[in-house]
């Protein structure tokens, strides 16, 4: 079973970084990565959704992510994609000036009573702990030890409704640029695992707080993913009922980019 995680792994890791730095390069053989209704995108779509439902049935809906003991723990965690929203977020900067006071956190969507909770209201709940490995789809691993609240916990509060098949994960960060406008990074996943007993809302990160290059203040672990479905600079979670309404349909910035939407290990 490891070595079949380890290729699945291996495969999805160069099969995404390469087809979207091909993207982003303006690289026009893989102009269909970013068009909706092209033939070969439709046929790797299907791909990735027979590998979505062979991994499901070979792993199991509620197989656990490795955790490490903390004597592993070899350095900080690496920050990675946007670091800093301050650069271009003015109402992010504000955040931070006012020390998250005016931080929310919201649960929205296809949810009985929505919710939202400051960052003090979250770091009093029950929390949950654990000691897991980032994997970057660059090829490169890092292990860390995370704290935050059960997401599982948050939806129950809310009251997912039964008609939600998605959670998608709304971010103060802003991607793109130069030619492009920027565009706010959102990903998404399946209800399996936004309510994964290890999926978290992260507030903490090596017993220190969450540092803004890390995600701050909420950052969505999400441990049997890679790691671009590990949403930093979170918002609001939003239940909904399909991924066609949110960028160009594919669940996420870099999904809409051509990378897997799974983005299982």
């Amino acid at each position: 079973m490891s070595r079949l995680i380890l290729n699945r792994r291996r495969l999805l890791g160069l099969g995404a970084a390469s087809g979207a730095s091909l993207i982003l390069s303006g690289c026009d053989q893989f102009d269909f990565l970013g068009q909706r209704n092209d033939p070969v995108r439709d046929f790797l779509e299907r791909a990735n959704s027979l590998t979505y439902a062979a991994q499901r049935a070979l792993v199991g809906q509620q197989a656990m992510a490795r955790e490490f003991s903390e004597s592993e723990i070899r350095q900080g965690q690496r920050p990675n994609g946007s670091t800093d929203p301050r650069q271009n977020v003015e109402l992010y900067r504000d955040l931070i000036a006012g020390n998250w006071q005016a931080y929310r956190l919201r649960i929205t969507g296809l949810v009985e009573t929505p919710k939202e909770y400051s960052l003090t209201e979250l770091a009093n709940m029950p929390s949950r702990t654990q000691i897991t490995r980032h994997d970057c789809v660059e090829g490169w691993s890092c292990i860390a030890k995370w704290t935050g609240v059960p997401l599982s916990r948050l939806l129950d509060e809310a009251k997912v409704k039964p008609a939600a098949k998605f959670v998608v994960y709304h971010c103060y960060d802003m991607m793109g640029g130069g030619l492009s406008a920027p565009e706010p990074y959102y990903t998404s996943s399946d209800l399996i695992d936004a309510f994964h007993p290890q999926t978290i809302a992260a507030y903490g990160l090596n017993n220190t707080p969450l540092p803004v290059e890390n995600g701050a203040p909420i950052r969505i672990r999400i441990e049997r993913a890679l790691g671009y479905k590990q949403p930093k600079y979170v918002h609001t979670i939003e239940l909904t009922d399909s991924l066609t309404p949110y960028g160009l349909g594919q669940g996420g910035y870099w999904e809409d980019h051509g990378y897997d939407w799974y983005g299982g290990i």
